[in-house]
């Protein structure tokens, strides 16, 4: 059984900090424009495909969802992602290829096996 042993004033000062660093971040990311934080967000979700197509086996329908969501805001939000657009552009090319490659791979060695 797990010692819970903080005091109410230990939690309410816990709750206090909590919401004090939350609101410090949230002032960070204001100042950070939204530009920025999107192509950020576009880039994770690039990595989570390629983290679901590497998996072994691989992950195809995480793999598409995380794909589609990055095609959805690079080609959704054309011309106004920045100095970074075109790179996005061509992140996006590539998972797309790196995709089409392993579903392939796998049909192939599918029907090999049957």
């Amino acid at each position: 059984m797990p010692n819970n042993s903080t005091t109410p004033q230990e939690s309410e000062i816990d709750i206090s900090e909590a919401a004090e660093a939350l609101a410090e971040t949230r002032q960070r990311l204001a100042e950070i424009p939204a530009e920025i934080v999107v192509v950020n967000h576009v880039m994770g979700l690039y990595e989570l495909a390629a983290i679901h197509l590497s998996a072994q086996p691989p992950r195809l329908f995480e793999a598409a969802l995380a794909i589609d969501a990055v095609a959805c805001l690079v080609e959704g939000l054309e011309g106004r992602l920045g100095d970074e657009e075109a790179t996005l552009k061509l992140a996006l090319d590539n998972i797309r290829i790196a995709f089409v490659q392993i579903k392939d791979a796998m049909l192939k060695e599918e029907e090999e096996t049957a």
